[in-house]
């Protein structure tokens, strides 16, 4: 599932469909087809600093705004 979310994140971007800094509400209205909680916990949960360690993926850089880092991670 991260590859599937994070590659729509990334394609939406390079299209230019989802500028940045982005918020949630950018992501559900770019990325339709996943889960609500999905939309509301992904960014978060993969922003640099994350408490829970996961893959950091996003730069938080204002509150609810994400860009995401570069370069792409995955092969994206």
């Amino acid at each position: 599932m991260l590859h599937e979310v994070y590659g729509a994140i990334v394609r939406e971007v390079r299209a230019g469909r989802l500028g940045e800094p982005f918020t949630v509400d950018d992501f559900r209205r770019a990325c339709t087809g996943f889960g609500h909680g999905t939309y509301n916990a992904f960014l978060h949960k993969h922003a640099q600093g994350n408490p829970g360690g996961n893959s950091e993926l996003f730069e938080r850089v204002s509150a609810g705004r994400f860009t995401c880092l570069r370069p792409f991670r995955y092969g994206l």
